[in-house]
């Protein structure tokens, strides 16, 4: 051993003290933060990986040999340790050992420099024959086999294949909606929210030869001023004889011949002055078809036998003559409805409704969006049905005072601040009902002063009856919600046979959720077709509050896994240890870990495993294309003293009449609300985030399960890395077998095969294509697939104007 005390022969090379140092720095580094973890009961590796190097990097100084044989050992360790945490699951694998190889792979390069800087028979000689470059080899060796095998395997697929035995005839399908096969009607196609399209001309096997049609630019994009941050293109057009209908965000109505996509005419409902807005969207049109066809002759003398209706964000519902553009005299007065009559705290652009509106034979039924978390001090969530020939209010049910709904009075107001239903409701006329998917009252996070009336209608399936209003039943899919899982989505009717079921099929109602349940109920009644169980919830609200302590869970359910210290995630090893410090610092016990003062994970966070896009329904088949991401939040409650001072505006105070959200104004706390993310901006969990999966309603099952989408859009560098992202749009089913997504958070239009979950085709699109598409045929005779590529502000995806119409080539 005297030799290695010996005076050096020659110098160390420059290379191996700059890598020295480096390992030195760093492991200095990750000796403090993995020794402040491992404190708090996180893991030892990354306090022991600092020991290591620091040591590593001390040794490249003067003792080579020891140096790279000491990281072959350290870099087998952590290859045994990271196997034995994530298993062969490669891009949790990758982003522990990425790093570390790559530093193996510098020291490897660096042997033949050692070599030939140092003479013979030094003792710190260095060669790849010698047994510490042997055995670096080696290990990297072994980790590129494993990587490559982990690459070629997605441990987060299910892999199955749809059953085929048709549950009902496509004819009756068709004739139950009275909707003719090439045409799209309502915001879902029919008042029932399937997302379905009877025709069939794109199959799987021609799918692949789609090729764009024609594209229209409406001219108009986010940015301008008094827009908000999530100011969005989300429509899904209407499509009735050969006419396409759609609006754009800032409220202008289009009508767009459906084959040429030729404009045809253009209505600006003029929406001015400043606004309080949260949202600026319109995300459909609603119709009411003529009462017969002898009718649609007079439409064209202006007697608007047919109606379009448009809510407008200033508060209105327009009534529009499809064939014309114009308004429609009869209706409300000169053709609008004030939607701000009888509601409190007026403030233009607080309240409108951003969804369509439900349309029956004989009404028009309004529900809103008020302000998230501004204020204790809002508009009121009442559901209203206007008469659809004249606009006469007809019944008002407002959640917070549920039996009054005859026609309020002049001068009386709604209750403030009361539940809303923002999203889009369903209609089945024979039953008699509308399906109303409710919000909750602001502020979400904390419900110390919720009524009864109010705790028992927050965030639930709601259905009224047609005639009157009444409640006929109601079914809470999460009690005493405190996380801003307000049901998002349209809720989908469907005639459902159970598997082994006798006699007629069920007339069920398929409600998707934030929290990731679909909950499968009889809508006659609301009792759960498929099973619900009360599962025990975590306890421990802010003060002056309580959290329920059970809450709903179906038969199908997307619940995330609950998060553990080991499923942090980061594209390096450091990114990944502060994830791993935040999961501690942070409260966190599953599912519906309540928001607190110290801050709390929310896993899935409000941004939802289901959104407003709801999901598609084969009513054929009895099967449903969804997509499920998975995103934690973090909620932090802030104390207020008093009900001015902005206390969570940390991207400035908003400019113009622009609301400050999240501050709820007369509460006992703000709320402070992001993505867990990392310093880069990446979540903190490990992806895949986003996928798509094929469940038959059937028996519950989720058949197959694949990721979805890629990085392309989302990362500093435009790699197409199929991670597996969110999506913000919902689904189309068709009954040629295939599915199509565009509202994925890269820019793409996708199509998968129905029956296993594989992707059949893309397109690129120019802008972010968070909508819905739908399908139709042209005049042409060709089915068409549109897409609606504009962006979304919340999210960051490109802006854009387009509307793109996809057919196969004419044969």
């Amino acid at each position: 051993m005297s030799h290695l005390l010996a005076p050096s022969p020659a110098p160390v090379p420059w290379l191996a003290r700059v890598i020295g140092g480096v390992l030195l720095v760093f492991g200095f580094v990750l000796l403090a933060a993995g020794g402040w973890l491992a404190s708090v009961g996180g893991s030892w590796y990354y306090a022991l990986t600092g020991l290591c190097w620091a040591v590593i990097g001390a040794l490249m100084w003067g003792r080579l040999r020891e140096a790279v044989f000491g990281y072959a050992l350290y870099f087998a360790a952590t290859l045994v340790w990271s196997l034995w945490e994530v298993g062969l699951d490669w891009w949790p694998l990758g982003a522990r050992l990425g790093v570390p190889f790559l530093a193996g792979l510098a020291l490897l390069v660096l042997v033949p420099t050692m070599r030939r800087h140092l003479p013979a028979d030094d003792p710190r000689r260095v060669t790849l024959r010698s047994p510490p470059g042997t055995a670096l080899t080696l290990v990297l060796v072994a980790f590129v086999v494993v990587a490559l095998f982990a690459m070629s395997q997605d441990l987060h697929a299910v892999e199955g294949s749809m059953p085929d035995s048709p549950k009902a005839s496509a004819s009756s399908a068709s004739a139950v909606s009275g909707i003719p096969d090439g045409e799209w009607h309502a915001y879902g196609r029919t008042g029932q929210g399937q997302r379905y399209s009877p025709l069939a001309q794109i199959t799987a096997a021609n799918v692949g030869e789609l090729k764009l049609a024609w594209e229209f630019h409406t001219g108009d994009k986010r940015g301008r001023p008094g827009d908000p941050k999530e100011t969005t293109f989300e429509v899904t057009p209407l499509k009735v004889g050969e006419r396409l209908f759609l609006c754009t965000p800032h409220q202008t109505v289009l009508a767009l011949d459906a084959t040429t996509g030729r404009e045809l005419w253009r209505f600006d409902p003029q929406v001015r002055g400043e606004l309080a807005l949260q949202h600026l969207t319109c995300r459909g049109l609603s119709y009411q078809p003529p009462a017969d066809p002898m009718a649609a002759a007079g439409a064209q003398a202006g007697a608007c036998a047919a109606k379009l209706f448009m809510p407008t964000a200033d508060g209105r519902l327009i009534a529009l003559d499809p064939a014309t553009g114009k308004t429609c005299p009869r209706f409300g007065h000169n053709g609008a409805v004030d939607l701000w009559a009888g509601m409190p705290n007026v403030q233009a652009g607080a309240y409108y409704s951003t969804s369509p509106v439900a349309v029956s034979s004989r009404l028009v039924i309004v529900g809103g969006t008020v302000l998230d978390n501004a204020s204790t001090k809002e508009q009121s969530g009442v559901i209203r049905a206007y008469d659809i020939e004249t606009g006469a209010l007809v019944w008002n049910w407002d959640s917070a005072n549920p039996e009054a709904t005859a026609p309020i009075a002049a001068g009386q107001k709604y209750t403030p601040n009361s539940p809303n239903s923002w999203s889009v409701a369903s209609v089945d006329e024979a039953l008699g009902m509308v399906y109303l998917p409710m919000g909750n009252q602001p502020p979400d996070q904390w419900g110390g002063k919720r009524s009864p009336a109010v705790e028992k209608y927050s965030s639930s399936v709601v259905a009224l009856d047609l005639a009157t209003g009444q409640v006929r039943w109601a079914f809470q899919t999460v009690h005493h919600d405190l996380w801003d899982y307000d049901v998002p989505a349209q809720p989908v009717l469907i005639e459902l046979r159970l598997k082994g079921q006798d006699g007629p099929p069920v007339p069920a109602l398929v409600q998707p959720t934030k929290q990731g349940e679909l909950f499968v109920l009889d809508r006659r009644d609301g009792r759960p077709v498929l099973r619900v169980t009360e599962t025990p919830a975590p306890q421990g609200a802010a003060a002056g509050d309580f959290t329920a302590p059970t809450q709903p869970v179906s038969a199908i359910s997307f619940n995330p896994p609950e998060l553990t210290e080991r499923d942090m995630w980061g594209v390096t090893m450091f990114d990944q240890l502060w994830c791993r410090i935040a999961f501690h610092k942070l409260r966190y016990e599953g599912r519906f870990t309540p928001p607190s003062t110290g801050g709390s994970i929310i896993n899935p966070g409000n941004f939802g495993v289901f959104n407003w896009g709801s999901i598609a329904v084969d009513p054929v088949r009895g099967i449903a294309f969804t997509t499920p991401a998975v995103l934690a939040f973090t909620s932090q409650l802030v104390p207020r003293h008093d009900d001015t001072t902005q206390l969570v505006q940390d991207d400035g105070k908003p400019t113009g009449a622009l609301p400050a959200l999240n501050e709820n104004f007369g509460a006992p706390f703000a709320a402070r609300m992001k993505p867990f993310t990392s310093p880069l901006g990446i979540p903190c969990q490990a992806p895949p985030w986003g996928t798509v999966a094929g469940v038959d309603l059937t028996d519950g099952r989720v058949v197959w399960r694949h990721r979805n989408g890629t990085v392309r859009d989302l990362s500093p560098v435009p790699l197409p890395i199929r991670l597996g992202v969110p999506s913000l749009g919902g689904p189309l089913m068709t009954a040629g077998g295939v599915a199509f997504l565009s509202g994925s958070m890269d820019d793409y239009v996708r199509a998968y095969d129905v029956n296993n979950g594989r992707q059949l085709w893309e397109s690129r699109l120019p802008a972010g294509g968070q909508a819905t598409p739908m399908s139709y045929l042209g005049a042409d005779g060709r089915q068409y697939l549109l897409v609606i590529a504009g962006g979304h502000g919340s999210t960051g995806t490109r802006p854009g104007d387009s509307v793109r119409a996809y057919a196969l080539e004419k044969r």
